[in-house]
């Protein structure tokens, strides 16, 4: 008896086993072709959108480059030419001015004259492609979605693309967004420039002052002295001491040549020796107001005039190197604006450029092809595991 129900038991187990195998590949097979038969109803529905449900987008173009109006002033050579390989075109002023179009400013600008919120979030056009929210957050998102403003870096080009549902609005998009870029950049210009004048209309200011106070300080020193040129008055003093010593060589010359055998005081050697003393009498009076230890002798006099006068020739130098200056940045704020120059005007679109239909269903359907092949590789593995 106990033979014979061993052998049962082991068939019973073996089938057991194999009707759970049968289960196993029974659940893999449905689960790997629901989700491959998945994968391309998404792909069919996904074709169906973009070729019969997708909005269509007209996109308007335009190309603008920054120069400034300067014409005098000779180009200058800055990296930036080798890289961008055009000389003239500013690439900071070229990004300053991207960054400005895709502002959220822009963007209330381009609203209160376009009214694009209400453009944008249209309900007879597809759900997927219009505005859901017209919160300023989620606005400002899709306006970044509808509006490209690219750099090239070679031709130093801004290249603008903006998308909307019908010609007129996406012209409109881009011409104000050429126009309001001009006026930001020369707005830019005009306050820069302003800064600049009101910032050397001051220091001409300050140095006409300086200049003013050295001035009267010099007139003020000369009135107290009463000298005009302390220079002048010690060169006329040198020059009299040098005449003093002639006349003194001549009186000792006379002096000298008087007989020996005169008495000593004979009218003529008595009337020269006085003539003598009385010279170095002056010469020494005049040499003591040139040069002396006490009081205030005339070197004195002509130092701090000549410190006084440096400040004067220093301070009117300053107050022309200012006006100069002011004179040139006036100048260079009338003429050094910057200009958009627009190479290639709004467009108006004829063809609904956007969205690229039958590339788009092209992409979904080998997506979903692949995605399908994958799915069909791992079921094999499964299978071969299980088996």
């Amino acid at each position: 008896m106990s033979i014979t129900t061993a052998p049962q038991g082991k068939s019973d187990k073996g089938l057991r086993q194999y009707l759970q195998r049968i289960r196993n590949n029974w659940f893999s097979i449905r689960l790997f072709s629901s989700l491959i038969w998945l994968s391309l109803g998404m792909a069919v529905l996904t074709v169906t959108y973009w070729l019969a449900v997708a909005s269509d987008r007209y996109v308007s173009e335009s190309s603008v480059i920054i120069r400034k109006t300067d014409s005098v002033a000779a180009p200058s050579f800055d990296l930036s030419m080798l890289i961008a390989g055009v000389a003239g075109v500013n690439r900071t002023d070229q990004l300053l001015l991207r960054e400005y179009l895709l502002s959220v400013d822009m963007l209330k600008k381009l609203d209160a004259a376009l009214d694009l919120r209400t453009h944008y979030s249209d309900a007879r056009r597809d759900l997927f492609s219009r505005l859901w929210f017209k919160d300023m957050e989620w606005f400002h998102r899709h306006f970044l979605s509808r509006v490209f403003i690219d750099y090239d870096d070679f031709a130093g080009v801004l290249r603008i693309r903006a998308q909307a549902y019908d010609p007129k609005t996406a012209r409109a998009i881009t011409d104000m967004l050429v126009r309001e870029g001009e006026r930001y950049m020369n707005q830019l210009s005009h306050e820069m420039a302003e800064t600049q004048v009101n910032f050397l209309v001051t220091q001409v200011h300050l140095a006409q002052q300086r200049f003013q106070q050295a001035s009267h300080a010099l007139l003020a020193f000369q009135n107290r002295k009463g000298l005009l040129s302390p220079q002048a008055t010690a060169e006329s003093i040198i020059q009299l001491i040098a005449k003093l010593d002639e006349q003194r060589a001549q009186v000792q010359t006379q002096l000298a040549s008087l007989p020996k055998n005169l008495d000593r005081d004979h009218p003529n050697r008595v009337s020269l020796q006085q003539s003598l003393a009385a010279i170095d009498r002056q010469i020494s009076t005049e040499r003591s107001r040139l040069a002396n230890t006490s009081g205030t002798p005339l070197n004195t006099t002509m130092e701090a005039f000549q410190r006084l006068q440096l400040e004067v020739n220093f301070s009117q130098e300053l107050y022309k190197a200012a006006l100069m200056a002011m004179e040139k940045g006036r100048i260079d704020a009338t003429r050094m604006l910057e200009k958009v120059s627009v190479l290639q005007t709004p467009t108006l679109p004829e063809y609904p450029m956007e969205p690229r239909r039958i590339y788009n269903a092209v992409v979904a359907v080998l997506f979903a092809l692949m995605f399908a092949g994958i799915l069909k590789l791992l079921e094999s593995i499964v299978l071969d595991h299980v088996d």
